[in-house]
């Protein structure tokens, strides 16, 4: 999992890949991206990418060595955590503001519960189960799938993987 943050909460704020971002994207795309490594466009059975400008950014560059881009989504889905009231702010901000909030513990106010971010992560990973059942079971697909998110989202994500 590549991932990138910034020192604010910038969940919903449509901001820029940061130079540290692009920087480290350029780093890492020739060593995973290719045939036969971590991320061989022909085992991509399907690519979500959130619809920030700075996921998007991320997702070009990753592949920017290919002739086409892979074929892939924007979706709200795999956004960042709707931040609300926090929205812009860094983390001790937040602190100083509500000492001891905790995004999994507390969520955030006037943006996304905790129960909010789950349903959508849910969704997402139940459709890449099924990516993965069709290819395991039936034969059918490629088998790999790919989410362009975001540091919050990717945490969730990464807890399923975990769990497994």
């Amino acid at each position: 999992m590549v991932k990138r943050s910034g020192l604010k909460s910038t969940g919903r704020t449509d901001i820029p890949l940061t130079e540290n971002g692009v920087n480290a994207i350029k780093k890492v795309a020739p060593e995973v991206v290719g045939t036969g490594k971590l991320l061989d466009t022909e085992n991509l059975s399907h690519i979500w990418v959130s619809p920030r400008q700075r996921a998007q950014e991320t997702f070009e560059l990753l592949f920017e060595s290919l002739a086409d881009l892979p074929p892939h989504e924007a979706r709200e889905e795999v956004g960042e955590w709707d931040y609300g009231d926090y929205e812009g702010l860094t983390y001790e901000e937040i602190q100083d503001k509500n000492p001891g909030w905790s995004i999994w513990k507390y969520g955030c106010p006037g943006g996304e519960s905790i129960e909010e971010m789950t349903k959508r992560v849910d969704g997402v990973i139940a459709e890449v189960r099924e990516i993965h059942r069709k290819f395991l079971e039936d034969g059918e697909g490629r088998r790999d799938a790919l989410i362009v998110a975001h540091v919050r989202t990717s945490s969730h994500y990464e807890g399923y993987a975990e769990a497994e």
